[in-house]
């Protein structure tokens, strides 16, 4: 072996020698141009075909670089077409690039390097950093909604959240169902550290073959992240917006009137030896709109600026972001400061270094769980008496009291902190023109804490507190990866081999600590410490801790073929350990192969004048799921105070193993079949991409809820419990217009159909159920089976409403009262029980859609971005979470039953009564909404003006965000997220807010 290994050394030497001794490089200077006017094109990427040398024009565009005199430069400019142009030892090269109409021939980026569209055989999707950042987004995967067909985002609301993201639907049901992120070769969770001024492009890969060259973490796709070089002479930029953000389609809540009559109908039913509690309910007038109490105008403002460059050794990009985002709900406010390096130095002819590194910190005044309180507070309670005091619920004889919104928000003290450093450093050597080594060392350092403190305070006779606590968890990550990859990229006449191979090794180390204290006291400079509370038997302080380490060691390959832009082949394995799984099942292996014909490059094309391109694809991949926690087969023995043992007479507290687990959990595998055409008319100007895709996950992980009588109080059986695909169809269309010299326009639209489907489970025709934590009344609302979807709504069928004691004495509902739900008897058993459920909903979304649209006339640029969905439910659990006194939307007002002939939809005020309560089909309304996602106008200050000025660019731009919003739905939105098997139930979901600012785009 150690022959093998001292031959290939001297033979990598012998190779890297000769060709430094063969290359006799020569400076080539030269101007690169707009063929069409003549203007210079401002960093225009200008390298050495088959290296990693290059640069970039300056202001002038100009360029100057030092090759070798055999070389090839291959210039390229985004929007251009990319040219090659052989040196044969000339010293000054201009160049005029012409504007590039075909698709086929731009470059997107995709695993573990870049490609011609050409050259793509799987379905991959592009979007611009320019495209994120002309909205508002503090997230940029928020920017994607409605951009790239296939992809559902659901927006959380509150500020600093991240977004939901599902790739063709759901690919994981157990453990972390977000795609892999890889920002500039590193691996994360989620991006919610970047700064989207600072991202150059994002790539999603959909289907399995492009995935699978990440293995292990591609379950549920992949989304690769690019940030910016620089490019050019040195250059300042600075971008700011600032606005405000206001909610949208906040629901009308009954008055204090209209709640009085409701609690007088409520007490009717409930109490009729004593119906009356409010003689007079007009006399409560309008009342308190409690949501208009704890909802507000916020206002957000945001600022970056850039410093960056390049010469003919190096580039760089140094920038530094600031965000201030107050939440809808009062006392909620996010500020995050970012920074972001970067710099590659070509530090000789073979030898490149560079690093990328992202710094982030944010700081977060918490929000409470307000808003389903604030929807069903008494509107007869006022916020404040005239004495000041708060207004307290038990002053009034309504039952169950509820709470003072405005004081749950003014005693809730929570604050969280997050710091973060991300990056890598890399080097790659050219041991010959087509030979590349490529070795890039990456991780995150990150440390979160969130502290929460509940004072000594009475504000009513409901909300008080007579002890203090203090509570403090931290949190921090250091994960880490090293990956090496050597490639090999070299043309023959009409054939173009790439072949990659490389190696990979990954920790994942994640620690937390939390502790708590009471009596602690609330100090004059609001510093909070666990030392300062209680420590003794009565008030002991407490602390927990834990931690997780999961290691990975992977090895993979690619292989590219393609034959005169003609005929294409892509294949790739990658296997991948990890310290999650034990014994034989610690490896998985994910081929993927995928295939191309371009078929507008035949000679049988050539006079046609349909087609100006025509490519057709197909691919089929492995890919896997190791976003589980580890050691899923070990049993684990629980402490509590409910186990209590007994010695000679003395109880003590004992121990007891509370979760069923199988003796072995398998890799969860995914595979996936692509096929896609792609279309290009009438000058390249409309452009047509279908898919259709059927993607099966197999040996999923679910956690099946079981009887505490088994002993495990109430717990989960974790394993590999079910198969289930996801299957559909996804066209993407785009057209690119031009009337008169100074109108320019584009339109890009794209529609995509899902079927999520369960195909085997291994409980055979029994369901799994799951909708507990929301479903009222702690019934499970949600059911997998086998034939249908993951989480389908589950519960009884509504068939009317009871109009007086006749109709309940002939029906098979002998304890309802009038007003009550008349469920459906589905298997004619003449009983209403469990059994008469059925499929109410499906919170998986069939249809998405999404418009996005360029105008540029001049000075003037506008943007105009539509995004939709359609064919999802959504289950309104705030209805039905009633305990005595709640209050009802003014719909419920208006359309409810309040006496015979009155409604024959809506039940009475006892919504939340009898077995009216259940689950039910009532609930579940449609999720379907349309909106525009951004409209953005903006203006360009000519360059005359902007020049006396000093500077080289103004723009000056007006934004809307989420402004128009159409949906049936009740609620205050129906983008309503969750984990798979309680997805789209809606318990106080965050409000829809639309943005409006004002911003600047300034170049130096």
């Amino acid at each position: 072996m150690k022959r093998i290994y001292t031959i290939s050394g001297l033979f990598l030497l012998f190779t890297f020698f000769s060709t430094v001794a063969l290359a006799q490089n020569i400076t080539v200077k030269g101007k690169v141009t707009d063929a069409a006017n003549g203007d210079p094109l401002i960093g225009v990427t200008v390298g050495v075909q088959g290296t990693t040398i290059g640069t970039q024009t300056d202001v002038n565009g100009a360029y100057s670089i030092s090759v070798s005199s055999d070389a090839t430069l291959q210039i390229s400019y985004i929007g251009y077409a990319t040219q090659q142009v052989p040196v044969s030892g000339r010293t000054n090269i201009d160049v005029k690039l012409q504007i590039s109409s075909n698709e086929l021939q731009q470059v997107v980026v995709v695993g573990y390097g870049t490609q011609r569209k050409l050259d793509v055989t799987g379905s991959v999707a592009s979007v611009k950093g320019e495209e994120i950042s002309k909205q508002s987004s503090t997230n940029a995967v928020s920017s994607l909604q409605g951009k790239v067909a296939g992809v559902q985002i659901t927006n959380g609301g509150s500020p600093g959240a991240s977004p939901q993201i599902r790739i063709r639907g759901l690919g994981t049901v157990y453990g972390n169902a977000n795609p892999l992120y890889v920002v500039d070769g590193v691996w994360f969770d989620d991006i919610s550290f970047l700064n989207p001024n600072d991202i150059e492009n994002i790539s999603i890969l959909k289907d399995a073959s492009s995935e699978s060259i990440y293995g292990v973490r591609a379950a549920n796709g992949v989304v690769l992240v690019t940030t910016k070089k620089g490019k050019g002479a040195p250059t300042i930029s600075y971008n700011a917006y600032a606005g405000w953000q206001r909610v949208t389609n906040q629901p009308a809540l009954a008055n204090g009137e209209q709640y009085a009559t409701m609690i007088n109908e409520l007490n009717a039913i409930n109490y009729p030896s004593d119906p009356i509690t409010f003689a007079d309910p007009s006399k409560f007038g309008t009342g308190t709109d409690w949501l208009s109490v704890i909802l507000r105008n916020a206002f957000t403002m945001k600022h970056d600026v850039t410093v960056s460059g390049s010469t003919d050794k190096s580039t760089y990009s140094f920038s530094a972001g600031y965000l201030k985002q107050q939440g809808v709900v009062s006392g909620n406010d996010y500020d995050r400061v970012t920074a972001h390096l970067q710099q590659d130095v070509q530090a000789t002819d073979f030898l490149k270094l560079g690093y990328n590194a992202v710094l982030q910190g944010s700081n977060s005044h918490d929000a409470p769980g307000v808003i389903y309180k604030a929807f069903t507070a008494a509107p007869i309670v006022p916020v404040f008496y005239a004495d000041g005091t708060y207004g307290d619920p038990g002053d009034f004889p309504i039952g169950n009291a509820t709470n003072n919104p405005k004081a749950q928000i003014d005693f809730f003290n929570q604050r969280s902190k997050n710091y973060r450093l991300t990056g890598n450093i890399y080097a790659d050597v050219k041991f010959a023109k087509y030979l590349t080594y490529h070795t890039s060392f990456g991780g995150e350092f990150g440390q979160a804490e969130v502290l929460g403190y509940i004072p000594v305070y009475k504000a009513n006779s409901i909300q008080f507190n007579d002890i203090s606590r203090l509570n403090v968890s931290r949190s921090e990550v250091r994960n880490w990866i090293w990956e090496n990859t050597l490639t090999f990229d070299k043309t023959f006449g009409q054939h173009h081999l790439t072949v990659l191979a490389g190696q990979s090794a990954q920790r994942y180390k994640s620690y937390n600590i939390n502790a708590t204290a009471q009596n602690v006291p609330n100090t004059s400079d609001g510093d909070l410490y666990l030392t300062l509370g209680s420590n003794d038997n009565v008030n002991p302080r407490s602390v927990s801790d834990g931690g997780a380490l999961a290691t990975y060691q992977s090895f993979f390959g690619r292989v590219n073929y393609s034959f005169a832009d003609k005929y294409l082949i892509n294949a790739s394995l990658r296997a991948d350990g990890s310290s999650k799984f034990i014994g034989n099942e610690r490896w998985g292996y994910f081929p993927s192969v995928g295939a191309g014909w371009v078929i507008s490059n035949e000679e049988f094309m050539r006079d046609q004048h349909i087609f100006d391109n025509l490519k057709i694809r197909g691919s089929w991949g492995k890919i896997g799921n190791a976003s589980v926690p580890a050691n899923l087969s070990t049993l684990t023995v629980n402490n509590s105070a409910g186990f209590v043992a007994i010695y000679n007479g003395q109880s003590a507290t004992g121990a007891n193993i509370t979760t069923i687990v199988p003796p072995i959990t398998y890799w969860e595998r995914g595979v996936g079949t692509d096929v896609g055409i792609e279309m290009a008319f009438l000058g390249n100007r409309l452009t047509f991409e279908a898919d259709y895709y059927k993607k099966k996950t197999e040996q999923a992980i679910f956690a099946i809820p079981v009887l505490g009588s088994l002993g495990t109080s109430g717990g989960t059986i974790i394993g590999n419990q079910a198969t289930f695909q996801n299957q559909g169809l996804e066209f993407t269309a785009g057209w690119r217009g031009k009337v008169g010299s100074e109108f320019t326009y584009t339109l890009n639209g794209n529609f995509s159909i899902n079927n999520n489907k369960v195909l085997s489970t291994i409980t055979g025709a029994n369901p799994i159920y799951g909708g507990g934590a929301a479903a009222t009344g702690g019934q499970l609302s949600t059911r997998t089976i086998l034939g249908q979807p993951i989480g389908e709504f589950y519960g009884l069928v509504v068939d009317g409403v009871f109009q007086n004691a006749a109709e309940i004495a002939a029906s098979k509902q002998k304890d309802a009262k009038p007003g009550d739900f008349i469920y459906k008897d589905i298997n004619n058993d003449g009983v209403i029980d469990a059994k008469d459920r059925q499929v109410i909903g499906n919170p998986n979304p069939k249809y998405l859609y999404g418009l996005s649209t360029n105008f540029n006339y001049k000075a003037f640029d506008l943007t105009v971005d539509l995004q939709g969905v359609a064919g999802v439910d959504v289950y309104n659990a705030n209805k039905g979470l009633r305990y005595g006194s709640e209050n009802f939307t003014e719909d419920f007002y208006n359309n409810r039953w309040h006496g015979e002939g009155t409604s024959n939809t809506y039940p009475s005020a006892n919504i939340g009564g009898g077995n009216n309560y259940k689950p039910n089909s009532f609930f579940v309304e449609s999720g379907a909404y349309f909106r525009i996602r951004n409209l953005q106008l903006g203006y360009t200050l000519p360059s005359s003006i902007a020049s006396k000025l000093f500077v080289k660019r103004l723009r000056v731009y007006a934004n809307a965000q989420n402004a128009f919003n159409s949906f049936k739905y009740t609620g205050f939105n129906p983008e309503v997220g969750g984990s798979p098997t309680n997805a789209g139930i809606d318990n106080g979901v965050y409000p829809l807010y639309a943005t409006y600012n004002f911003g600047v785009n300034v170049t130096f």
